[in-house]
Formats: structure tokens, C-alpha cells, sequence
């Protein structure tokens, strides 16, 4: 009885429950951070970084912090950090860009011990994709760089790099953009499979509707399945992520480009909302002032541009930040302090204020107008600053899509497998057509896969069904029935 009551309560608290995030902390500015281990009472945390932009961090499976990786913009490099807040073994020379959104952090699939950093080269003369490996196996556990400056793409690319889990559960999808002043009006996407063995060739989606520039953002939506494109010419259109394919499709055109200066809707970054019916968005406009504006759209609408709602408008000294939603589903803003005399980045010592001493936070982003509770500088960084960036942390821990063609691999282990007794297949062997059926006559899903565990056929399954495999060549398979109580299994033999 003593066992069962710890055990309840421990499920009870607010650490377990989030002990599986790995992006509990966050680290960004000059020497910030915020732990959201306890997502009720998120703290101040310190890091060693000093970056206006780029940002990731990953912490360990029970929350404890891995390595972080930041840019510096007056050098073009980028520093990753062990978790004792020095400099990652063999992490030297790692090229970036001093962008915004140019990094991110994605554990090796099949490894729990190593994972990419992947970042691009814009504006120093190395433009593409480029990846390190980092082994936190080596030195005493705290990570050493392996490889590193490993190119991928030899192409200019936007400042909008992003991950997403596959639909599987285990690979990931690496997602970025063209940056390209002077090609047509391409709005191009590159898209890459990441396995255990490889980064697969690049797939491209063009859309042909707005300028590839280096400030542009793609931003996904908490399932992975919506993407927001804006750019610093107000252009604004969602699309759908098949996280099993990776195809980019279905573009939902909210603001167009504008094609011709002054640039007027100047958008810089965005968030969805938790329930993704709501995207906020910081934006400015040049008035005689740089106004910065922090504006929410109802997605659900059927007029968008007509549903934008001021919820923040500020003035300089105050710049316009990144927008982030966080591990406790409210959505953090930062601003930087920009000085009217003096160059802001790096901050002087003297240059302390409420300005860069606070996020200001979105506390119900879920709610309507000015339900969504927004309160301005009001989370306390613990005396460090920030400045325009916060982390570009995808969303490491999302679980494989239930129900699609690949929501499960062939090595997928519960713990119920059965015997092959309640699963009939017949005839086995088969030449064109067999006839499935459950003993207990449950409703599941019916997946087949080649001698060489490749998914060959997918069907959602009632009590019986017969399927055509006609298509199939001649071999033996693994035959796989799933539901949420139970993994059968039973090899099937194709015949002529």
C-alpha cells in the first residue's frame, strides 16, 4: 500500500508530469534562461551565452540540461555549451550567420546518446545547410563535437530552420527555406529526411507567390501538422506538413505580398496558440517612429486580416522580439533595449532596465482579445537581459501520428504480444487476395511489411476483412495487427 500511494503522489507533481520535456530550458540573451521543469513556477535560470538571435538548447529525458548552442553575431560563430557552462569539446569554428532562427538541435534517430546540430551560413560566404554530430558520450559524459562544418545544401537560405518528429515516432523532418534576392518569386521549400543511416536528398515545393529573403519564418503549429510563413514583406500564408511524407501543400493565403516599397507590415516573428486557433505575431511599421506591435489573428475566421487584434504597441527604446510558446503553454516575448545614442548589442555594462530585465508573457493565449491576458514585462530574468532572440527549440518529445501508415516501426515492441493464435490469415500461402480475421472480432489496424521491414500495406481493420495484395511480389511477410490493447503478429507467405 506504501508503494501504490508514492507512487500516486509522484504522478501527481508537476515534475513528473513534464520529467519526459526535453526542451525544459531554455537559454537565450546575455546570460539568460528560464527552467520550466515545474511548469507551475517557472525560474530564472543562467546561462553563459551573450547573442541577440540564435538560440536552442535540449535537456536529458528527466529534464536536466544537455548542451545549448548560441551565435554571435559580430564573429559569424556559433558556441555550443555542456552543461556546466563551458565551451563543448572540439565545438570551435562552427560556422553561422548571426541570424535568428538559424540553429537547431535534433537528437540522432536510434541513438539516444548523439545529435545534429544543424545551422546555415548566410552572409558570411558560406551560404547552405550544415550539420555537426555531437557524442554525449564523450568527455565524462558532458559531449564532445565529432563531426562538424558538413555541408548539406549549397544554397542561400532564409533565416527559418526548423525540425519536426516524423510521423513514426523516431526520424525527423529538417525544414528550411530559399533566400534568393535576385531569383524570381519562387517561395521555395527544402525538405529532408533524417534516419538512423541518412539525411536524405533535399525535396523542394515551390509556391511561386512571394520573394525569398534571408528575414523570413516558417512556424509550426504544436501538432507539426500547420506551417506559418511570414517575411519582412508582410506576407502571410498557413500550409499544411504531412509529418509522414514531409510534403509542404494546401497554401492559405492570409496577407500578399507587397511588392514595392515603403514595406508598410514589416512581420518579424509569430506563434501559435496552444489550441492553434490563434496566431500572434510581432510586427512593425516606420510612422516618423519604428512602432512595434504585437497583433493576434483568429485563424478560424473566415475574414483573418479583418480579425487582427492589437494586443501591444510600443515605442523605441523598446524593440520587437521573438514570440515562443513554452512549456507551460503561455507565450513569452522579448524585447530588447535599443539605445538611442549607443549600439545595443553587445549591452554595456550601465544598460540594466525593465526593458531587457523581463519577457513580457501572453498568460491565456488561447483566449480571444484581450482575454488572452497579456502582461508586459512581467516575468523577472533574475538580473540578466535579453535581447531580440529566444530559443528555436522544436518539439522533441511529440509521439508518432495513431493511425497513419506509419505511425509504428517494424522493431515497435508492446507490452502485450500475443501469440498469432487469435489472428487468422487465410489461404497462407496466397496468391492474390487473404482473408484477415480476429478471434474476438476487435477493430484495429492491419499493416504489412517486406522481408526487409519496409511498410508494404496499411488498412484500418474491422472484424474481418479480405484484402487485395495482388501487387505484392512474390516473398515472405510480416503480417501486423494493432489496437491500443494489443500487437498480433504472423508471418504470410505470397505465392504465384
Amino acid at each position: 500500500m506504501r508503494l501504490i500511494v508514492i507512487s500516486i503522489l509522484l504522478a501527481c507533481t508537476p515534475f513528473f508530469s513534464f520529467s519526459q520535456n526535453r526542451n525544459s530550458i531554455w537559454c537565450f540573451g546575455d546570460s539568460a534562461g528560464i527552467d520550466f521543469r515545474d511548469t507551475i513556477n517557472p525560474v530564472p535560470y543562467m546561462s553563459v551565452m551573450d547573442g541577440r538571435g540564435s538560440c536552442v538548447s535540449i535537456c536529458d529525458s528527466m529534464g536536466a540540461m544537455q548542451f545549448y548552442a548560441d551565435t554571435y553575431t559580430p564573429l559569424s560563430i556559433a558556441y555550443v555549451w555542456n552543461a556546466n557552462h563551458d565551451t563543448l569539446l572540439n565545438s570551435d569554428s562552427i560556422i553561422s550567420a548571426g541570424g535568428y532562427n538559424e540553429l537547431q538541435i535534433v537528437p540522432f534517430p536510434g541513438n539516444k546518446h548523439k545529435y545534429y546540430l544543424f545551422y546555415t551560413g548566410w552572409q558570411v560566404y558560406y551560404d547552405g545547410i550544415y550539420y555537426s554530430i555531437i557524442d554525449m558520450n564523450l568527455d565524462q559524459g558532458l559531449g564532445a563535437v565529432v563531426m562538424k562544418n558538413i555541408q548539406i545544401n549549397s544554397n542561400r537560405i532564409g533565416d527559418c530552420l526548423q525540425a519536426v518528429k516524423h510521423a513514426n515516432g523516431r526520424d525527423w523532418w529538417l525544414v528550411s527555406k530559399l533566400s534568393n534576392l535576385n531569383s524570381p518569386r519562387q517561395n521555395r521549400f527544402f525538405v529532408y529526411l533524417i534516419t538512423p543511416d541518412s539525411i536524405s536528398p533535399e525535396m523542394a515545393f515551390d509556391f511561386n507567390d512571394a520573394t525569398d529573403l534571408d528575414f523570413q519564418k516558417i512556424i509550426f503549429n504544436q501538432e507539426n501538422t500547420k506551417i506559418m510563413e511570414i517575411n519582412l514583406r508582410g506576407y502571410m500564408c498557413e500550409y499544411d506538413f504531412d509529418r509522414c511524407t514531409g510534403i509542404v501543400n494546401n497554401p492559405r493565403l492570409i496577407y500578399p505580398e507587397i511588392t514595392t516599397a515603403p514595406y508598410n507590415r514589416l512581420f518579424w516573428e509569430g506563434s501559435y496558440s496552444p489550441d492553434g486557433n490563434l496566431f500572434y505575431v510581432s510586427t512593425s511599421r516606420w510612422t516618423g517612429v519604428n512602432e512595434s506591435y504585437l497583433i493576434q489573428y483568429d485563424l478560424n475566421s473566415i475574414d483573418i486580416p479583418n480579425s487582427a487584434d492589437t494586443i501591444d504597441i510600443t515605442y523605441p527604446p523598446i524593440g520587437s522580439g521573438a514570440v515562443r510558446l513554452a512549456p507551460d503553454d503561455k507565450i513569452y516575448y522579448s524585447r530588447a533595449y535599443e539605445s538611442p545614442t549607443t549600439n545595443s548589442f553587445p549591452y554595456a555594462d550601465s544598460m540594466y532596465n525593465y526593458i531587457n530585465m523581463n519577457l513580457s508573457v501572453i498568460n491565456n493565449p488561447n483566449g480571444i482579445g484581450t482575454s488572452c491576458d497579456f502582461q508586459p514585462f512581467s516575468f523577472y530574468l533574475g538580473g540578466k537581459r535579453t535581447y531580440y532572440g529566444l530559443p528555436n527549440n522544436p518539439k522533441y518529445d511529440l509521439g508518432p501520428v495513431v493511425g497513419s501508415a506509419c505511425d509504428s516501426l517494424v522493431n515497435y515492441v508492446s507490452p502485450n504480444i500475443h501469440n498469432e493464435s487469435q489472428l487468422l490469415a487465410f489461404p497462407n500461402p496466397f496468391n492474390k487476395t487473404i482473408k484477415i480475421q480476429m478471434n474476438d472480432g476487435l477493430a484495429g489496424k492491419i499493416k504489412i511489411y517486406n522481408a526487409v521491414g519496409e511498410l508494404v500495406y496499411f488498412k484500418l481493420f474491422t472484424a474481418s476483412n479480405e484484402i487485395d495484395l495482388s501487387f505484392l511480389p512474390i516473398g515472405t511477410y510480416q503480417l501486423e495487427f494493432i489496437n491500443e490493447k494489443n500487437v498480433l503478429r504472423k508471418k504470410i507467405v505470397k505465392m504465384n
